[in-house]
């Protein structure tokens, strides 16, 4: 059976599922374009407000195909430079994609696996989830920005264990740590992401695409810079017609129904 990602809709979120169940949901290039293309139309999709990843069955994603990283060895070095490209590009769309991104996690999530969640806005984990940056166990180093977003996330040293020893860590420490959202029964996984995507769905989608947009610029902005652009961002939303639908709804009291 071919590595492919399943896409179907949910109300209002679509649903991208990683489906290589032979090999445990491993991420493979077919996988990466396919990701992005889908990313491609929901965004110019209106009736797709939100994005959950998963994986088929009881597995999120297990990484790389160590058959495929084996035999790439016998090939020249841009055969594997070329995969890795495809797999930041799908890092790449979902981090600048304007919409929520939500994983929903059971089983293990491993190497570009842990990577791909860490990409998302939001993770939402089965209790016995495990994350592994599993890279050192193979002699390799991290790609698809694991390596950024456990620094970013994480205190130096935590990472380092991480990164460097392929420690095992759980949903639970992760939830702790203020990586993981939200933690759920085992089997639930997909349901609470459902859950929280919708009530992302019902708030204004150019708001949370502002709020999207000034989380990823603030790590490398000044103050002053990143104060500009919470000033441009905020008029702009100001003047838009949703922030009239909600500021009337919130004075009378009523649902809002953003465009």
């Amino acid at each position: 059976m071919a590595a492919e990602i399943k896409s179907t809709s949910q109300g209002q979120t679509m649903v991208l599922t990683l489906s290589n169940p032979e090999l445990r949901n491993a991420l493979g290039p077919e996988m990466y374009a396919a990701g992005v293309e889908a990313l491609s139309i929901a965004e110019s999709n209106a009736e797709v407000r939100s994005v959950v990843i998963t994986g088929e069955g009881t597995m999120f994603c297990a990484g790389g195909n160590l058959q495929r990283l084996k035999a790439n060895r016998e090939l020249p070095p841009e055969v594997q430079a070329q995969s890795i490209e495809g797999l930041h590009s799908l890092i790449e769309a979902i981090r600048t994609f304007p919409k929520p991104v939500i994983a929903a996690v059971e089983g293990a999530a491993a190497g570009a696996g842990f990577s791909l969640a860490l990409a998302c806005d939001l993770i939402v984990a089965a209790d016995n989830a495990v994350f592994v940056m599993s890279y050192s166990s193979v002699a390799l180093s991290p790609d698809g920005g694991g390596s950024w977003n456990l620094t970013h996330a994480l205190p130096r040293q935590l990472a380092s264990e991480l990164l460097m020893a392929g420690e095992r860590i759980g949903a639970q420490r992760l939830n702790e740590l203020g990586v993981v959202n939200r933690v759920t029964v085992p089997g639930e996984a997909m349901a609470q992401a459902l859950a929280l995507a919708d009530r992302l769905n019902e708030r204004a989608p150019n708001a949370l695409a502002s709020i999207k947009e000034l989380i990823n610029d603030a790590p490398g902005a000044t103050l002053t810079a990143h104060l500009a652009s919470e000033r441009d961002h905020f008029v702009k939303n100001l003047h838009h017609a949703n922030a009239g639908i909600g500021i009337e709804a919130f004075l009378v009291k009523t649902k809002p129904n953003y465009m």
